[in-house]
């Protein structure tokens, strides 16, 4: 699933059913405009694999409202 091939609708939806948390939301936003993992972490100054785990769960949510 590539997150930058959603449409901003579908964005809005999925901000508003996921109930992502903060930190979830702004990997979500990020992946979006689809900005890598590791450019993701430099800008949330967490490491790659923290950010990768918050991707996993935001995946997970996404894949649970579809």
């Amino acid at each position: 699933m590539n997150l930058s091939d959603f449409t901003q609708p579908e964005i809005r939806h999925l901000l508003a059913e996921c109930n992502f948390t903060e930190e979830q939301e702004k990997v979500f936003l990020l992946r979006c405009k689809n900005i890598p993992l590791e450019q993701c972490a430099e800008k949330m100054d967490m490491s790659i694999a923290t950010v990768s785990r918050i991707n996993k769960k935001v995946k997970d949510k996404i894949m649970r409202i579809l």
